[in-house]
């Protein structure tokens, strides 16, 4: 199926934060009260569903808005730290010479999510930024009619369950990328369109039938 517009996820798809994100965790843990997280945590926590990892730390949902906001300004401090996966520029160029439209919708903010992307922000043409937790269907459905695009024509792709669940809110197709945030397993578990091993496998899926 050919696809005329790709959503992406940011973190643990197109950049590489979780490295970032585990330095981070637990004196944001500290600070706002719920668990911390132990090495051995770690493993478990990445097979895990967003609704089972918030309930096993103990999160409280109520802080959530003012923790996300803490977060994104902890991650504007450190865009120097967090970089693009290699091959990630060249696979998005490739798409938009291929004539698919590239979308943003991550829970980080607009300035945060170009400052790390760098020149390769230049080649997106719709950014919906700033999602809530469970917030992406509403922003798919944004993007999708900001772009024009019948919704068998798109594609979002990211690397958490969360993300498969709101691709399939809003009737569109799927990708999980196995070099993110989720264990592979745990995304496979949940049967996406398509799974991506690596960055380069997503040209060849997305623009075979383009051409």
């Amino acid at each position: 199926m050919p696809f005329a517009l790709a959503i992406f996820d940011l973190d643990g798809t197109l950049v590489d934060s979780f490295p970032w994100f585990l330095r981070i965790i637990n004196d944001v843990a500290d600070r706002f009260g719920f668990r911390r997280v132990a090495d051995e945590d770690v493993e478990s926590l990445r097979h895990a569903s967003t609704r089972e990892i918030l309930s096993r730390l103990e999160v409280p949902l109520w802080k959530l808005p003012v923790i996300v906001r803490h977060g994104r300004r902890l991650k504007g401090e450190a865009a120097a730290q967090i970089s693009l996966f290699a091959g990630t520029d060249a696979m998005l160029r490739t798409l938009t010479e291929n004539g698919v439209q590239l979308a943003l919708v991550t829970s980080d903010s607009e300035a945060n999510a170009r400052q790390k992307l760098g020149a390769a922000a230049a080649l997106f043409s719709h950014f919906d930024c700033s999602a809530s937790i469970f917030g992406k269907p509403a922003k798919f459905r944004r993007v999708i009619r900001r772009a024009g695009v019948a919704p068998d024509k798109v594609i979002a792709i990211g690397d958490e369950v969360r993300d498969i669940e709101a691709a399939r809110a809003v009737g569109i197709a799927c990708g999980a990328v196995s070099w993110g945030y989720a264990a592979p397993a745990a995304l496979r578990a949940q049967s996406p369109d398509v799974v991506f091993d690596r960055i380069g496998d997503i040209v060849p899926a997305l623009c075979a039938s383009n051409r």
